[in-house]
């Protein structure tokens, strides 16, 4: 039995390191991709996982499912296919952490994942499956999306969304718009942010939770609000919790992703319907993916920047 399968993007952040005299980016490689990165918290934590994606037959692809193989991903579920490039995100970070992206992705390999190429015993077997918006923006991965979200709602298994958006990728906002809705609509779990709030509804976090509750059927909503902390609600309570304060922040890169997996892994360890969750019961959760996510942010990368278990426990021991 798997805790948690995921599908997307695998690729490869292209991260600014130093610039020279004329402006141009010295960029370091770090494994990644919001799934993955998702992915990467909950296995840190000792869950059971699986990623269902695409990378190229090439140098990176290989590293990619090296990667996932040493961080305890299972990675049955990957394609390598020898006709398309591993996609890469090159990021571009200003002096507060804070990224600009651009993508090799015309097409990259994780938009090339067709629905016959999934591995479904792997979402049979699971507890929860996840998915984003990054596999959304184009065919064949877009239908492959869908029809996996289906395969898992019709057997029961917890469903969580992170609408991620990334406005390079889309052909238009409008579209971005209509498949982020969509994926509200499928999700027991959602984690977003303030500003994904604020383009889908032009509403404060608050609002948004609330309304993503009430218009979509959805269990249990987390707003993450960057340094600001985190906002969650379900049917029976809500709160708010604080972000970490002091952090020395080099790159955001995956900080989302990794609260959302780090949240995910809380859930799984309490075990109940989340529409049920106590006010306290979430406020741990969120406390603690709020410390992962924030510590995660003092490293380079996504994949490798997920803190260890003892580290998040000692943050929140210290207050």
């Amino acid at each position: 039995m798997t805790d948690v399968v995921a599908l997307g993007e695998l690729l490869i952040d292209f991260t600014t390191q130093s610039t020279d005299g004329e402006g141009y980016p010295t960029m370091a490689a770090h494994p990644g991709g919001a799934p993955a990165n998702f992915l990467a918290a909950l296995a840190k934590f000792g869950a059971k996982t699986a990623l269902l994606g695409k990378v190229g037959d090439d140098a990176f692809g290989k590293l990619l499912v090296g990667t996932l193989d040493q961080a305890g991903i299972g990675t049955r579920g990957i394609v390598t296919d020898p006709g398309v490039f591993t996609t890469l995100a090159f990021v571009i970070l200003d002096e507060h952490g804070d990224r600009e992206f651009s993508f090799a992705r015309k097409p990259g390999a994780d938009t090339c994942l067709r629905y016959e190429e999934l591995d479904l015993s792997l979402i049979d077997e699971t507890r929860a499956f996840h998915f984003g918006t990054l596999s959304l923006t184009d065919q064949p991965a877009r239908g492959a999306t869908a029809r996996a979200v289906a395969h898992a709602r019709q057997r029961g298994k917890l469903v969580t969304f992170d609408p991620n958006l990334r406005k390079p990728l889309w052909n238009s906002l409008e579209e971005a718009k209509e498949l982020m809705l969509w994926g509200l609509g499928q999700a027991d779990v959602v984690k977003i942010s303030d500003e994904e709030v604020e383009f889908l509804f032009g509403m404060t976090p608050e609002e948004g939770a609330r309304h993503i509750l009430d218009a979509y059927g959805v269990g249990l909503v987390f707003v993450t609000c960057g340094p600001d902390g985190c906002i969650f609600k379900n049917p029976a309570a809500e709160g708010r919790v604080p972000g970490l304060s002091g952090l020395s922040v080099v790159d955001t890169t995956g900080a989302g992703d990794i609260f959302g997996g780090s949240a995910l892994w809380k859930l799984l360890q309490i075990g109940k319907d989340v529409r049920s969750l106590t006010a306290a019961e979430m406020e741990e959760t969120a406390r603690f993916a709020c410390v992962s996510a924030g510590l995660s942010t003092t490293q380079y990368g996504g994949i490798s920047s997920v803190p260890d278990y003892e580290q998040v426990m000692a943050r929140l021991a210290a207050g």
